[in-house]
């Protein structure tokens, strides 16, 4: 079945109230399709917020928002066990991880403790509370933000959280001509996101089942493979992208070619997906001083020099 109808349909919703962002609304179906979480990065007020709860409305799915602050506590996320007085048995009482689209709010002001209680949550869709294992809800979608420019009082997530995101994402200014939209179609800065279900969350599994028949040449398969090893020998470069990262490179040209209305993978699928899926798994030395397009330029620059496979 040929789904590509359906994820525009949901993409045209999801434009009704993001203006100027078809790119970034594309990597996030291709993210969704693929069963990845994203992390979005960017300066506040640029409608982060609202294309993650114009994607869960456009679905029909259970959406939360989990607004990370220093003080908020792993069981928060997770859920806690209570003894019932009345009824003398404990209780569990459900956290806020247990929807099916989670935004997870400046995810880098919340503890390394708290911050970890996603790791399970975000890898094996499940989280364990008082040796009780608890299965999230499908389809299950973690998206965080980040402000990159206010740094007070935030903790950085570390290497092993940070690969736990199929994509990272950055929505940027929109357009003169975006920006004049968004003043003519949106008044007031409090507006809602109403819009109706487009599609079912049966539909989304039975897209994520879909792409799994995408074909992708070994030849491609061999391209996806001498890039992510490029990453771990270029020079200034720490740590390279990990096989989870190729795994992740390989997901998203998949659903890139599925966006699309193909059924088999083309080098410039592969090329498109490599920056957004490789860069936030790449850590530079003395990363401190590197700028914020370091690891970009790294991909690109390995993107020119590795050869692309030709077609027989």
């Amino acid at each position: 079945m040929d789904y590509s109808k359906t994820l525009s349909l949901i993409k045209e919703n999801i434009k009704k109230v993001v203006v100027g962002k078809d790119e970034v609304i594309d990597l996030l179906l291709v993210s969704l399709i693929c069963s990845g979480h994203v992390l979005v990065e960017d300066v506040p007020g640029l409608g982060k917020t609202t294309m993650v709860s114009a994607l869960a409305s456009s679905l029909g799915c259970k959406f939360q928002r989990i607004q990370f602050t220093p003080d908020i506590l792993p069981s928060d996320i997770t859920g806690f066990t209570m003894f019932n007085m009345k009824t003398g048995e404990k209780e569990f009482h459900k956290g806020s991880i247990m929807h099916q689209i989670v935004l997870a709010d400046e995810i880098n002001r919340a503890s390394p403790k708290t911050q970890s209680a996603l790791l399970e949550a975000m890898q094996e869709r499940q989280v364990t509370v008082d040796a009780n294992t608890y299965v999230l809800p499908k389809p299950f979608m973690v998206l965080a933000t980040q402000n990159p420019v206010d740094m007070a009082g935030t903790y950085p997530l570390p290497e092993a959280q940070l690969d736990r995101f199929f994509m990272q994402l950055s929505m940027g200014y929109p357009t003169k001509a975006g920006e004049l939209e968004i003043l003519k179609t949106h008044r007031s800065v409090t507006d809602v996101v109403n819009l109706n279900p487009v599609a079912s969350a049966e539909d989304v599994l039975a897209m994520q089942k879909q792409v799994e028949n995408v074909h992708c040449d070994e030849k491609l398969m061999n391209y996806i493979v001498d890039i992510v090893e490029a990453t771990r020998s270029y020079d200034g470069v720490l740590i390279g992208a990990s096989p989870r990262g190729s795994i992740a490179l390989l997901q998203a040209a998949c659903g890139h070619a599925m966006l699309n209305g193909r059924d088999f993978v083309t080098p410039d699928d592969i090329k498109k997906l490599a920056p957004y899926v490789l860069c936030h798994r790449i850590i530079m030395r003395g990363r401190a001083g590197i700028g914020a397009n370091a690891q970009l330029e790294v991909v690109n620059n390995i993107l020119k020099n590795i050869k692309i496979p030709k077609a027989e």
